[in-house]
């Protein structure tokens, strides 16, 4: 297990590398000089020089790269531009909420996601199970944007039930509960689906399997049955699934906090790419990135804990 581990290490350190190269010349393309943005609108020529001078604008491509690569070496991401705030402080005070939202997002989608794929599996060909397939399809077909839009015209002005701006205080307060509620589902929502119809695809094969009547020949009941033997069985590709899921939902995450003006590193990211605030803008790439990869390496870990086959691959 400790070799398998190493080596899903070592495989991700040259995509992180890969992302923080194509991160740092993105950055480089973009047609606004980061000089002109601190020095103002009304710098002189000479003003600008000397900026880009201490940015280190005025070097190479590649030499840039090497002292970004230094500078992160020492866990430095450089000086917001805008603010002239350290970037990973203003990190810091964002990546809590953005584990929040995450959280609050998952907690509910993944039990759901699961139990409505269970239940279609075992009903299948019924109008339940078509019913929920048509759910889960439409749940994926919805952009994020729009669900969020409709919760917040819907719950938000005309029931005003819960409030659907900003973060109010922490998950374990009510205050906190209340504002999240929203986020959550909308981030959620487009989760419900691919959890759903995996996990049917897994449990109707897994229902088949000789295990299984095997269970049932022994007399145990259905419950027991579905929920020890089949559904457990079938998890191994659901948690795959999960996992990349719980990647791509850190893009949404990007579109619901702005859409919810929720305090996170997606909300971040986008206020520093419009600003042109380069070196926030590649903190908060870099921990979007750091985030995607590692929630990988987590699901590569745990798929070799359900499957031993995977270790001796």
């Amino acid at each position: 297990m400790r070799r398998y581990a190493l080596q899903r290490i070592a495989l991700a350190l040259p995509v992180l590398f890969g992302v923080l190269l194509i991160g740092f010349l993105l950055m480089q393309v973009v047609p606004t000089d980061p000089a002109t943005v601190r020095a103002g609108p009304q710098a002189t020529q000479e003003v600008i020089a000397e900026i880009r001078a201490e940015l280190g604008l005025d070097r190479p491509i590649w030499e840039q790269f090497a002292l970004y690569l230094w500078r992160l070496a020492q866990g430095d991401l450089g000086v917001s531009i805008i603010n002239n705030v350290p970037v990973t402080q203003e990190l810091s005070n964002t990546i809590g909420p953005t584990v929040e939202l995450m959280f609050a997002s998952l907690i509910w989608s993944i039990p759901l996601g699961i139990f409505l794929g269970t239940i279609a599996a075992y009903w299948r060909g019924s109008l339940l199970d078509r019913g929920i397939m048509a759910i889960s399809v439409a749940g994926v077909s919805i952009p994020v944007f729009f669900l969020g839009l409709v919760l917040i015209w819907i719950v938000g002005f005309q029931w005003q039930l819960l409030p659907f701006t900003g973060r109010a205080g922490p998950l374990w307060t009510l205050d906190g509960i209340k504002a999240v509620i929203l986020p959550a589902i909308t981030l959620g929502g487009v989760f419900v689906g691919p959890v759903a119809r995996m996990t049917r695809t897994a449990v109707v094969d897994t229902l088949s399997a000789d295990h299984v009547r095997t269970a049932r020949a022994k007399g145990l009941t259905e419950r027991l049955v579905v929920l020890r033997h089949a559904l457990r069985n079938a998890l191994i590709p659901v948690v795959t699934l999960i996992g990349l899921q719980i990647g791509f939902l850190l893009g949404g995450a990007v579109v619901t906090e702005t859409i919810f003006s929720w305090p996170g590193v997606g909300r971040l990211a986008v206020g520093a790419i419009t600003s042109s605030d380069f070196p926030m803008a590649q903190g908060t790439i870099i921990v979007l990135s750091a985030g995607f990869i590692l929630i990988n390496l987590v699901v590569d870990l745990l798929y070799a804990v359900l499957d031993p086959r995977v270790r001796l691959s």
